[in-house]
């Protein structure tokens, strides 16, 4: 198993924590990681992205090649479609349908879309933030992107549920049952 996975959107939208829970999740699966990850500009609302590789054998490098990332996870559109370049032509894109408009010229969102539509046959638009409000957990949206991606990851849901324990578990059990729900609303 090897599964390069960039994950990308805009400060404050929950990128590290997803890729905690990833990290967790394949630790708890037994699996190898690397990670590298760009946040410095985080704080101003400025791009974040994470490349995450897994794998059952040895890592060598934390950085995904250009053409080699078989998902992009993105939670806003306009940053899976800056990433696209690094996709490989058999992989897929799961992103949030919901722009993040700090930018005066953001360009036309539908224009975003059909871009990234024509990357790839995998590809899934989420209305994360109106799942988590749905689910009265607003916060959780980038959890529910995790959710919508794992079916391209590889890693079994007890683990990601491990994960969420793990990571959540200081903040109680009702926060904890609360990003789990948020996990699997895509998946019914």
């Amino acid at each position: 198993m090897n599964k390069n996975i960039i994950i990308a959107g805009v400060g404050g939208q929950g990128i590290l924590t997803i890729a905690t829970i990833l990290d967790l999740a394949a630790m708890n699966a037994g699996l190898n990681i690397k990670q590298a990850e760009v946040h410095g500009m985080s704080q101003r609302g400025g791009a974040v992205q994470t490349h995450l590789r897994i794998s059952d054998s040895e890592i060598h490098s934390d950085l995904i090649p250009l053409g080699q990332a078989d998902l992009i996870l993105s939670v806003e559109p306009l940053e899976a479609l800056r990433y696209i370049p690094y996709l490989k032509p058999e992989g897929a894109i799961v992103t949030s349908d919901e722009p993040f408009k700090n930018i005066g010229n953001y360009p036309d969102e539908n224009a975003v879309f059909e871009e990234i539509k024509k990357t790839t046959k995998d590809v899934i638009f989420v209305d994360a933030k109106k799942i988590a409000n749905q689910l009265g957990n607003p916060k959780s949206s980038n959890i529910v992107m995790l959710g919508a991606a794992a079916q391209f990851i590889g890693i079994n849901n007890s683990d990601f549920e491990w994960a969420i324990g793990k990571l959540f578990g200081a903040k109680g059990e009702d926060v904890v049952n609360l990003n789990v729900k948020a996990f699997y609303a895509t998946k019914e």
